[in-house]
């Protein structure tokens, strides 16, 4: 992460913190939510975010910078052990990690194994139970607290429901008395490290990921090729191509006379004008690249994780 250091003002906190945990538990949700907007593509299927995306939230003399993870799971692709790596990296050197689960399922051997490790290095921990709104929290919750409790011994343990937003606050009142004294490392107005250009790509990608047959986008890439503002009007020009891995799933994602495509791009668009604030004119295109998942070249130059 490159730290854009503003001099230190009188009073001024600090607090970096990790989102980690299993796939699928809510971690780009409660980072949506901390933030107050959508800075991290949110799906119903599993590993949805593939690498580090940054938040940012300033509150009165106080920055909070959260850093999402890609999901805890067992990899299966090149791109995978970027992502596991992902997780693993961002989890150290920071004040604390905010470890996510799901409270309707029991902690599988990754998060375990991670959690061995944070309690190892006697890491600050804030777990997060989230899904407490579901009928089944209501009986598996309870036993999971006491199994955290006694085993890792966090700093506090907090059940949430993102999709309620309940618990939020309580959350974000832990994190603001975590936060030591120290200078804030980026602009007061900024809320993410991520390029324009970048988000642009993962909005269109979660549009994507609503939308598709489950193993179809976990082999898309989306790369931004233009994202301009036109001079003489207010419109923001966004063109992408969308990368997939067979002629088969090219087909599927522009559907029967282009049908697929049109929805995803019309949704996307509505998401982009929201987001940005603006007319948005987007072009999309559809390649294939067979196994790109598992060619390191392609990986890095898709943006998707650097060497």
């Amino acid at each position: 992460m490159a730290h854009m250091i503003a001099p230190k003002q009188p009073g001024s906190k600090i607090l970096f913190a990790a989102i980690a945990g299993r796939t699928n538990a809510g971690k780009s949700s409660l980072l949506n939510a901390l933030i107050g907007e959508k800075i991290a593509s949110v799906s119903p299927k599993p590993q949805t975010t593939r690498t580090r995306i940054t938040g940012i939230v300033n509150q009165g003399e106080t920055q909070l910078v959260f850093t999402d993870t890609p999901g805890l799971h067992k990899a299966q692709t090149r791109l995978g052990n970027h992502m596991i790596q992902a997780a693993k990296e961002a989890v150290s050197d920071i004040d604390c990690v905010i470890f996510m689960a799901d409270c309707t399922r029991p902690l599988g051997e990754p998060e375990q194994a991670m959690l061995d490790k944070l309690a190892a290095q006697k890491a600050k921990v804030i777990f997060v139970f989230n899904k407490i709104d579901l009928p089944s929290a209501m009986t598996k919750l309870a036993p999971m607290l006491a199994q955290v409790q006694q085993r890792w011994m966090p700093h506090t343990i907090i059940p949430v429901s993102v999709l309620k937003n309940d618990g939020i606050d309580l959350l974000m009142r832990e994190l603001m008395q975590l936060a030591q004294p120290g200078p804030h490392y980026f602009p007061e107005d900024m809320m993410t490290d991520q390029p324009e250009r970048v988000l642009a790509a993962e909005l269109i990608r979660e549009q994507m990921l609503c939308r598709l047959q489950d193993e179809i986008p976990h082999g898309v890439a989306v790369v931004t090729e233009q994202f301009s503002e036109r001079d003489d009007k207010d419109i923001l020009n966004i063109s992408v191509t969308i990368y997939c891995e067979r002629e088969s799933h090219k087909r599927i994602i522009i559907g029967k006379n282009g049908s697929m495509l049109k929805k995803i791009a019309s949704a996307a668009r509505a998401e982009l004008e929201q987001f940005f604030r603006i007319q948005v004119n987007l072009q999309t295109w559809v390649k294939v690249k067979e196994d790109w998942r598992n060619r390191e070249g392609l990986i890095q130059s898709f943006g998707l994780f650097e060497k």
